[in-house]
């Protein structure tokens, strides 16, 4: 269970935080929570698709891999030895184990004692020795805040995207080279379709929204199931 709390320069001056990259340090996820203000950088990595919340509502995710197995698990095919396989990782990861929380109005950082980045030994201090923050600490907090502001911009984005009926579900059928069979589905994606088929009024309300560039975004990024395909062709290969 995560132990969240109010992170503080005297309670936690000793702690480090493992910024390594391994299923052991809780990377080992099939895909993550993206929003619109990320999705150039991500598209030039993973898929952007959308898939339901705990709650039914769809959001914008970055995908990693494919379901495997008749348990259904997913995988992360940019794990590779204890490194991340991309120039970009999105901010839904890096931010770990930190998360944003609230002190009546105020945004505070928020650590979970529990995650297993988590250390006392060894990985980036927080706090220096006098109190101030680390460059890392700040780092971490410029991602949440960009991460809280990302997300709560996500609703009105999806909301354009359902009034428009630019929103299907699909479902991707891999075959590999070793004729082992995947199939990808609950997910949803961008109608390419009907958004071509929007008029001028559409398309500018969209523009002038801020949502026309992300759904080009989430399109170019179907080109990028083909990586994941590749990545886990040579993972069966290897033998993993």
């Amino acid at each position: 269970m995560p132990n969240h709390v109010l992170l503080n320069n005297i309670d936690h001056k000793a702690l480090r935080v493992d910024t390594g990259h391994d299923a052991a340090l809780g990377d080992d996820v099939m895909f993550t929570v993206t929003f619109p203000a990320e999705f150039r950088s991500v598209q030039a990595h993973y898929p952007i698709v959308f898939h339901k919340d705990a709650q039914g509502e769809l959001q914008p995710v970055a995908m990693f891999g494919f379901y495997q197995g008749k348990d259904r698990q997913g995988s992360n095919l940019f794990l590779d030895e204890g490194r991340w396989d991309a120039t970009y990782v999105p901010l839904a990861i890096e931010r770990q184990p930190f998360l944003i929380g609230r002190d009546g109005e105020q945004l505070m950082v928020h650590i979970d004692l529990d995650h297993p980045r988590v250390r006392s030994d060894r990985g980036e201090m927080l706090f220096r020795d006098q109190g101030g923050t680390t460059d890392y600490l700040d780092r971490i907090t410029s991602v949440l805040m960009t991460l809280h502001d990302g997300l709560e911009g996500t609703p009105a984005f999806m909301a354009a995207m359902l009034r428009h009926d630019l929103i299907e579900s699909f479902t991707l059928d891999v075959e590999l080279d070793d004729g082992s069979l995947n199939r990808l589905v609950g997910f949803y994606t961008i109608n390419e379709e009907r958004l071509r088929a929007l008029d001028a009024a559409a398309l500018d309300e969209l523009h002038r929204a801020g949502h026309l560039e992300p759904v080009y975004m989430v399109v170019a990024s179907v080109s990028r199931f083909r990586d994941l395909i590749a990545r886990m062709n040579r993972r069966h290969a290897a033998g993993h």
